[in-house]
């Protein structure tokens, strides 16, 4: 049998990873994506400076499989940076452990509040932030942790601590528990909060979420609110990587090429990019010695991904599921589908952005079309088409609310449209679930469409009734009513009926 890597083991075909004296980063989420991106960084940027004082201790939020995965190997794992003709592997040792808080809440929040960490850093994805619809913070989700706090608030956090139920809520709980550690020990004990998730001006989000937690778990307790003002730090970022999932060929490929078995390894596309607002409460790892951008205005970025990356992502996903692809390389080498992932791009997205510093969006733009063609990614549309309404406002809303104040029509996010609302159309018609966090509410709205009955609902009367729904298009676009003809027309096309409606 062939031995299992471990920090005590390593082979010696690639690079020694670093092994770091102490936790200086709590990472919520420790997924896939941050072990091939932040936790990549970190390694590097130790390897570059000499600096050992960024381990990583992992929180995983789901179960306990990153734990199982990872703790054997004393934290190690291997990195497969797969392309589309060539891939290499590189050991990554940044993460000294993973603790699961169905177990460790305690420990967890002890660590968060020792002065050897210095960040807290999240890939919880969107769902993970326990928001609403319209964007606040779902006190539903997360009251386990709210009563928690305030038990722990009060008391100094006596006897069993009661184990976190979501991220936002152990977040909460580890920065009471800092708090409590600096009164302690009469220091500031500050601390950065870093989220590295898709979500328009993520930092801001998050500070709101965690002061609305404070609001209704310790109202009164206004000293908690001034060290958080004094000393801790919401950072915004921009992350951009693909990251698939491990499949089990990968996995025994690189055990052949390593000499030992890896269980937690993970695979990343070659292209990489961390974009960081550089508003630290303390000390931080040199990323930049690693290749993050550090600036003081992470939004030019953020929508230039989000409208051109993530955008023509969906836009290929949606387009892809209906032309029967199920990866989304195979759609992007589709000719029509590709044409119509230009428009949105070129025609559409581009002329509402304004090019960060140093950045030539246009290259950029034709990067992703290669960047998604790449076979190796893995990703599938059906994966990427998921959560439709949490993603569609950022990725093509704002595209087209601008292009239609400025008097053009933006025809390849109405194609993009008209693809969303034909594979939600299908779903309801076929009785399967629509995997979005409204998907109940998607399937009635076709339902009523068609008088009680999905089946005989009008594809078109369908599209415009999904492209109106409240909150998916800012500044009322949704109500366009060029808009709602072309979306119209598209999905007429689609579907095979007529455009009328």
């Amino acid at each position: 049998m062939t031995d299992r890597l471990h920090r005590d083991h390593l082979p010696t075909s690639v690079d020694t990873p670093v092994t770091p004296e102490s936790v200086g980063i709590v990472h919520l989420g420790i997924g896939a994506f941050h072990r091939a991106h932040q936790a990549v960084y970190t390694e590097q940027a130790a390897r570059a400076t000499g600096d050992r004082r960024w381990g990583i201790l992992g929180v995983t939020q789901r179960s306990a499989s990153v734990r199982d995965q990872l703790r054997p190997q004393g934290g190690v794992y291997s990195v497969l940076t797969a392309g589309a003709r060539d891939s290499s592997v590189d050991l990554v040792g940044a993460v000294l452990d993973v603790a699961w808080p169905a177990d460790e809440t305690e420990r967890v929040l002890a660590t968060i509040a020792a002065p050897t960490t210095h960040l807290v850093t999240l890939t919880v994805t969107e769902k993970g932030y326990c928001r609403t619809g319209s964007g606040e913070l779902d006190l539903d989700r997360v009251r386990p942790d709210l009563d928690a706090l305030a038990a722990e608030q009060g008391t100094g956090a006596p006897g069993e601590t009661v184990a976190a139920g979501s991220a936002i809520g152990l977040l909460v709980r580890g920065l009471a528990a800092r708090y409590r550690a600096a009164c302690e020990a009469g220091e500031a004990l500050p601390l950065t909060v870093l989220t590295c998730d898709n979500m328009v001006d993520n930092g801001h989000v998050l500070e709101g979420l965690v002061r609305s937690a404070l609001d209704a778990a310790l109202p009164q307790d206004t000293a908690l609110r001034a060290w958080l003002d004094a000393h801790v730090t919401f950072p915004c970022s921009m992350v951009d990587r693909i990251v698939p999932a491990t499949t089990p060929e990968q996995r025994d490929a690189v055990e052949g090429e390593l000499g030992v078995r890896d269980e937690g390894l993970v695979v990343g596309e070659p292209f990489s990019q961390w974009v960081i607002e550089d508003r630290f409460a303390g000390p931080r790892p040199a990323w930049e010695q690693a290749g993050a951008t550090l600036t003081d205005d992470v939004s030019v970025w953020e929508r230039a991904k989000l409208r051109l990356l993530n955008g023509t992502h969906s836009l290929l996903a949606y387009a892809g599921r209906l032309a029967g692809h199920v990866t989304m390389a195979e759609a992007v080498e589709d000719p029509a589908i590709r044409a119509r992932a230009r428009r949105l791009l070129f025609d559409d997205a581009l002329p509402t952005l304004t090019p960060p510093d140093g950045a030539d969006l246009d290259a950029y733009g034709e990067s992703l079309l290669e960047r998604f063609a790449n076979p190796a990614t893995g990703h599938t549309t059906l994966q990427v088409s998921m959560d439709g309404t949490q993603k569609i406002p950022y990725r093509w809303g704002d595209t087209i609310a601008e292009r239609l104040a400025a008097g053009e029509l933006p025809r390849g996010a109405a194609y993009a449209l008209a693809c969303w609302s034909e594979v939600v159309r299908r779903e309801a018609v076929a009785g399967r679930a629509v995997d979005d966090p409204r998907g109940d509410e998607l399937q009635r709205v076709v339902a009523t469409v068609g008088g009680g009955s999905a089946e005989v609902a009008s594809p078109t009367d369908v599209a415009r009734a999904l492209t109106a729904l409240p909150g998916l298009l800012p500044q009322g676009a949704g109500m366009d009513p060029a808009l709602l003809d072309a979306v119209a027309a598209e999905v007429a096309e689609l579907a095979g009926v007529p455009a009328a409606g």
